[in-house]
């Protein structure tokens, strides 16, 4: 899957958690955009949507931004 669709559905699932739109660059976590209830619920939606677990150690870090997660989730579909 290509990454730009990885990030448009991802963009799709965060703003249905969030309601509000966002962009692949826009920093969801130190925004505060998303907090620790609705990281949860993101790394739940990606796991169901795409078969990629989330390390809850690693939320933080793979939330940082929708880009850097559709990367995560890019590298472990492989």
């Amino acid at each position: 899957m290509p990454i730009a669709e990885i990030e448009a559905k991802l963009a799709q699932l965060i703003e249905a958690i969030i309601l509000t739109s966002v962009e692949p660059d826009t920093l969801l976590i130190e925004s505060g955009l998303i907090d620790s209830l609705s990281a949860v619920d993101v790394a739940l939606a990606v796991e169901r949507e795409f078969g990629v677990k989330i390390p809850p150690s690693e939320i933080d870090v793979h939330l940082e931004s929708v880009q850097i997660l559709a990367e995560y989730i890019a590298s472990q579909k492989v």
